[in-house]
């Protein structure tokens, strides 16, 4: 018999220091209209001092644990999506599991960029349902903001920093709220979105060519691949769920780009009022950017729930993820 999942709880966490698009007009040739007329974006979070991306991911997890009012030992599982992470080990799964407490839980980061968070819920869902797991908890964070190049107009104006987590349980009315997911990655493609790692080779042996840390796009590739392949991909996975797109409430797309999520709408004939963006003030939070608007949609009103919506992502890879879910009213 197939395990029914429960979305139980979702949170969000972003950095209290906000630039906006004025002022990044002090350290690169741009203005206010270039960036929004281009990207959508007007605001960005960023982390400043010694803030780090765990620390947000664990404000996060203690904001799901506080609203589900879950036993922190009962986690059995807390996986992080964490493209740009504090450390490369510990992973930031293990620091946020030492943080909150939640001492019988295995945990892991998962790296696919942007589509981050839906690649976590299927592995969550597949935790649960195989009976491995019944409380999963999922927390997307990432600090991109230290992986730009500030002088980069390019880049450096679409990223902020935030984190969001998604708590998955068994259901405990039969009701399962994670209708379908669907995961693709074509590597091929994988060179529109790079982020170079520092390393210097063993002073015995050649020396090798250094690149910064920084994150490099080809950006009219990207949205070339995502406006002709993703509405593709979400109409398969809601026929996959067994719902007609006439039957989904909400699209809760990533936040990269406003003029992608306006494509996106107008390929998928959605009533804009359903289309949920909060890209203006955010920016691009990678995989965080669903849950950040999922919450924040519900919490100003633009989320009615109960409801079903059709949550996408794609990033770097190229990776893509869509979910077709439920969400049930007090997620939030």
């Amino acid at each position: 018999m197939s395990i029914p999942i429960k979305i139980a709880a979702v949170a969000f966490q972003v950095p209290s220091t906000v630039i906006t698009n004025d002022d990044l007009t002090k350290i690169i040739d741009t203005s206010d209209e270039w960036i929004k007329t281009r990207t959508g974006i007007e605001r960005r979070h960023v982390l400043s001092g010694n803030e780090s991306a765990v620390d947000m991911g664990i404000m996060a997890a203690k904001k799901i644990l506080e609203k589900s009012k879950i036993d922190v030992e009962s986690i059995d599982y807390i996986i992080a999506p964490a493209s740009v992470e504090t450390h490369a080990y510990p992973s930031t799964a293990c620091e946020i599991q030492a943080a909150i407490g939640a001492v019988n839980a295995a945990c892991f980061d998962i790296t696919a960029a942007c589509s981050g968070l839906i690649y976590a819920m299927g592995i969550g869902r597949a935790l649960i349902k195989s009976g491995m797991a019944k409380n999963v908890l999922l927390v997307a964070t990432d600090a991109v903001s230290r992986c730009l190049d500030w002088t980069d107009r390019t880049t450096c104006v679409l990223f902020g920093d935030g984190a969001g987590a998604m708590l998955l349980t068994v259901s405990d009315d039969e009701q399962d709220d994670i209708l379908a997911v669907d995961l693709k990655a074509e590597g091929q493609y994988g060179n529109f979105i790079k982020m170079p790692i520092p390393g210097k080779n063993c002073p015995l042996v050649e020396p090798n060519e250094q690149e910064k840390m920084f994150v490099k796009m080809e950006g009219k590739e990207v949205y070339k691949y995502v406006v002709t392949n993703l509405p593709v991909y979400v109409e398969e996975c809601v026929a996959k769920s067994g719902l007609k797109m006439s039957e989904i409430d909400y699209l809760i797309p990533h936040q990269a780009n406003l003029r992608i999520i306006e494509a996106l709408e107008k390929r998928l004939e959605f009533n804009p009022e359903h289309v949920i963006s909060n890209i203006q003030e955010y920016a691009n939070t990678s995989a965080a950017s669903i849950p950040i608007a999922l919450v924040e949609a519900v919490q100003q009103g633009k989320i009615k729930l109960p409801a079903t919506a059709v949550l996408t992502g794609f990033g770097a890879g190229m990776t893509v993820g869509t979910a077709v879910v439920r969400l049930r009213e007090g997620i939030v």
